[in-house]
């Protein structure tokens, strides 16, 4: 423990103090500003628990002036000094709007509270000015989904999930059948940057995949970044996708939980101090291991029976925050799940389990009203375990990755035209990669293989928003990143560089361009993201991934409550890295030995998204044409460029909630996918070892690699949602059909053979594929409720 903390939060502390010192002298000319200007500034929350909301607005009526809260709440604006009164309106989606009247001299600070829409028709005012925001804003290529949108949609065995609402977006491509993995614009599944409350998060993943870590019940907000990212983001090539916890209901004590086929959660949360402190605490646990072992001893005497694995996931996650001062506010958050499979018998012992580990201290301080600070340190903690003891002999497999991170964000208003945000970060990285111990127990056999290795990664960076005119907006800046792994070092420059040009009010264009550089590595030997794969480092013999991202598009907004959104993009890829044909994982003390490097490159003309946010009938359209290569991989496909499995060429999802009235809402989506490519045996053989001797089963002939494409993947979902209301309480009956057409879509292919008895063994007649399908319709009934 003392070898990770030492160099983990000391190093960096020293590190960052230096760089942050020199980055904020090369801003100083940001800090200059009229004197002949108010300044308003403050936090928004929610009336009724104190969350702070993200991405309200605030606006001086008939002056033109405004801006939108952090993902922290606080927001900072301009006013020109005067003795008339102006008046400040405050909204945010789903929220009655606001009012304040100042008189515009010094600095005002203003904390408001909203309360949550009660009239529908005020709501639908405030939707059309959100879909507004979204197409003014210099952003592009990202998507946010809300918790309540994702608990009406139908879902996987009733559990809700917030990463497959998101493969339902267009750029973002889905893992096979039923799991979270996800693939944005042609990029890998491990180049993905996903953060919970600022800690990174390796395998978001449960029940192989099934299943995402993020507890619903828990999350606040999710953000997704598709490209375009800005500075204070790195570390991964092509998203990022940033989860943040609720904070805890600092009012009143409440509480919210679900009952579900195969699982439960609850929450619990409310204040410690009124308005000054709160906390919450939400837990997940899945139940079918308790059944598993009931049917198991009810049958522990009958000698034909065959036991049954016990499998369960569960997840907890924590929050407390105290308001210290008027300018300061201390977050302390921790995530803890596990997945554990387990079985057990006279002659065998099988454990099987892995999980993530978060921590987050977090520190706000408002040193004036034009500048914010936001201090964090972040602990992650990934492992998986494999042990098994048969009698007189037992092997253990595992790797585990450890991050500890310290940085310091700081957001600064100058003017109206200006949001300049700068910090620094600094992470250090532990890895254990496929540790191996097996052994007999008398000791006559010892085998032990693994590697260690640590490095720093290093962030400096800098972003402007600058409104140029009113109808020309841009956001520039640069990251500056680094690797520190003895003897290798590596630094990078990504620019980053997005506008937006308002050709009407209701039309925009807008593009964007960005570079980033990955420097740790996911190593999967399959299509299919498992808890067994190995997290490995940039080193001497294996350089940082890199790409490069320019994209185009035009926002139009239809009467108020519709946007219509198209982009096109491409990427290049740079440094990928993948395993060599016939690679040995484990047991492997020289691994890159089996790796080799090459180059990647992705494309879409069409990515397009319909969105309406107003009225009974919500939902979304989403549509992407993409291309997407790997190549130039001296010992792959004899270098040549190669569709990688995720390369599938038309996405289109169909999203649609119906409020029918008060109590019942109708929802559905409907998902069709190219298929994906497969790696499958291009030739069989047999062979005879000596005259006479029976033929030896088929054996395989690969040539290039993914040379062919399953059918189309279609599924379509149906959800019922009916509520009803207690003195007390809130419920929900969620019903709902996983493909509902009951139609059988492929999870894998694999190539099978018929045979007949000749005098010298059996002969293959014919090969033929055989199609493996997971789900058929599966119904699922969830009940919800708060208190």
């Amino acid at each position: 423990m003392k070898h990770f903390l030492l160099p983990a939060v000391a190093r960096p502390l020293r590190h960052l103090t230096r760089l942050a010192g020199s980055f904020i002298l090369l801003l100083s000319p940001f800090f200059l500003f009229s004197q002949n200007t108010a300044t308003v500034n403050g936090t928004l929350r929610d009336a009724q628990n104190g969350e702070t909301l993200i991405g309200a607005t605030v606006e001086a009526i008939g002056l033109g002036k405004g801006n939108v809260s952090n993902e922290y709440g606080f927001f900072s604006f301009s006013l020109p000094e005067g003795q008339d009164s102006v008046t400040l309106r405050f909204s945010y989606i789903g929220y009655e709007s606001a009012f304040r009247k100042i008189k515009p001299v010094g600095t005002i600070r203003l904390n408001v509270s909203l309360r949550p829409e009660s009239a529908v028709i005020e709501e639908v005012v405030i939707k059309a000015n959100a879909l507004e925001e979204k197409m003014k804003s210099t952003e592009m290529s990202v998507t946010t989904i809300g918790t309540r949108e994702a608990k009406a949609l139908p879902a996987l065995l009733g559990e809700v999930d917030l990463i497959k609402i998101l493969q339902l977006k267009p750029g973002i491509t889905a893992g096979s059948e039923g799991t979270t993995g996800i693939f944005v614009r042609g990029g890998g599944a491990d180049q993905n940057l996903i953060v919970l409350d600022e800690a990174i998060v390796y395998n978001p993943n449960h029940l192989f995949g099934f299943f995402s870590t993020f507890n619903s019940d828990a999350v606040k907000d999710l953000k997704a970044y598709k490209g375009g990212f800005p500075a204070q983001y790195g570390g991964r090539l092509s998203s990022v996708i940033d989860v943040r916890m609720k904070e805890g209901n600092n009012q009143k004590f409440s509480g919210a939980g679900g009952l579900g086929l195969i699982s439960s959660r609850l929450t619990l949360e409310g204040p410690i101090q009124r308005d000054k402190s709160s906390f919450i605490v939400s837990g997940r646990r899945t139940y079918a291991d308790i059944i598993t072992r009931a049917v198991n001893k009810a049958n522990e005497d009958n000698p034909d029976f065959n036991q049954i694995p016990d499998y369960y996931f569960y997840d907890l996650n924590t929050k407390v925050n105290f308001t210290l001062s008027e300018k300061d506010r201390l977050f302390l958050s921790g995530y803890f799940g596990r997945d554990v499979f387990k079985f057990k018998d006279a002659s065998f012992n099988f454990l099987f389990d892995w999980g993530n580990t978060t921590g987050t201290a977090r520190w706000n301080h408002v040193f004036g009203p034009r500048l914010f600070s936001n201090t964090t340190f972040t602990f992650s903690d990934y492992r998986y375990r494999i042990r098994n003891i048969l009698q007189g002999f037992s092997f253990r497999l595992g790797s585990n990755v450890k991050d500890a991170n310290t940085k310091v964000d700081f957001y600064y208003q100058p003017n109206n035209q200006h949001t300049v945000r700068f910090g620094a970060n600094v992470t250090y990285h532990d890895f254990i990669v496929a540790r191996l111990k097996a052994g007999s127990d008398d000791g006559q056999v010892n085998f032990e293989s693994g590697q260690n290795f640590d490095g720093l990664e290093y962030g400096l960076y800098a972003n402007d928003e600058w409104a140029v005119t009113d109808r020309l907006k841009l956001s520039y800046g640069l990251r500056v990143s680094a690797w520190q792994n003895n003897p290798a070092f590596y630094a990078n420059l990504e620019p980053r560089l997005a506008a937006n040009f308002a050709v009407t009010d209701r039309w925009a264009v807008k593009g964007s361009y960005s570079r980033m550089s990955q420097y740790v590595h996911l190593l999967a030997s399959s299509g299919l993201s498992l808890p067994t794969d190995i997290w490995y480092p940039s080193t001497r013999g294996i350089k940082p991934e890199l790409s490069d991202q320019i994209a185009i598009g035009t926002s139009y907004l239809l009467n108020d409550n519709l946007l219509i959104t198209w982009e096109a993009w491409y990427k290049w890829l740079r440094n990928q890295v993948d395993f060599i044909d016939g690679a040995e994982l484990f047991g492997n003390n020289d691994l890159e030995n089996e790796l080799t490097v090459g180059r990647g490159f992705a494309y879409s003309p069409l990515e397009l998204e319909i969105e309406k946010k107003e009225g009974r009938l919500t939902g979304w359209i989403g549509y992407t044409l993409a291309w997407v290569r790997r190549g130039r991989f001296p010992d792959i496909n004899n270098g040549n460029f190669f569709p990688p499995r995720f390369d599938t060429r038309h996405n289109l999802s169909i999203v649609g909630l119906w409020a029918i009235n008060k109590r019942w809402q109708i929802t559905a989506t409907w998902v069709y996918t190219s298929g994906y490519t497969a790696w499958l045996p291009s030739g069989r053989f047999t062979f005879q070892d000596i005259p006479g001797a029976p033929l030896q089963p088929l054996v395989p002939v690969y040539g290039d690699r993914n040379t062919y494409r399953y059918p189309a993947y279609m599924r379509a979902d149906l959800g019922v949602v009916w509520k009803w209301w207690t003195r007390r309480m809130e419920n929900d009956l969620t019903l709902s059909f996983y493909n509902a057409t009951d139609r059988r879509n492929p999870y894998f292919i694999f190539i099978d053979f018929e045979s007949v008895t000749t005098p010298i063994g059996d002969a293959p007649t014919r090969i033929f594929a055989n199609q493996v399908s997971l789900f058929p319709i599966l119904p699922s009934l969830t009940w919800n409720f708060k208190f």
